[in-house]
């Protein structure tokens, strides 16, 4: 007989709208950050995760102390959290590698003042609309 045709698993249901949230977190001073930082970031991030950039909730918290390796000079923290797509080391790579594009150039940062954290989230983690994602 022939060997079954195997067809390719059809796509998971699009889960959820996904709200991907981004917390930069530096010891530069607000003035050494560049104005507008938090709407090219939303922007960013929205294109590199594959997300609606109407969906990217961006913080940006300036002049903050902090040591990153033990030095107290100018560095960064970036915090991606998301449902789906920030969860394998293949994803994050590729994320990472183009988050540190935009990050060193915005913050005139060497890479190595630049720290990122995934943090896969589940769908019960977010509140909305008076009830989680689960739900909506």
């Amino acid at each position: 007989g022939h060997a079954p045709l195997l067809l390719p698993s059809p796509p998971l249901p699009a889960l959820l709208p996904d709200m991907p949230f981004v917390e930069l977190d530096t010891n530069l001073p607000a003035d050494r950050v560049p104005a507008g930082l938090e709407k090219r970031l939303c922007a960013a991030t929205a294109a590199i995760l594959g997300k609606p950039a109407d969906r990217v909730n961006v913080t940006v918290r300036p002049g903050l102390s902090m040591a990153l390796n033990g030095s107290t000079e100018p560095c960064a923290r970036l915090l991606v959290s998301s449902i789906g797509v920030v969860g394998t080391a293949e994803e994050n790579r590729g994320h990472s590698a183009r988050l540190f594009e935009v990050l060193t150039k915005e913050l005139a940062l060497g890479q190595d003042r630049i720290i990122i954290r995934f943090l896969p989230l589940e769908p019960w983690q977010i509140g909305k609309k008076g009830t989680v994602m689960t739900f909506l």
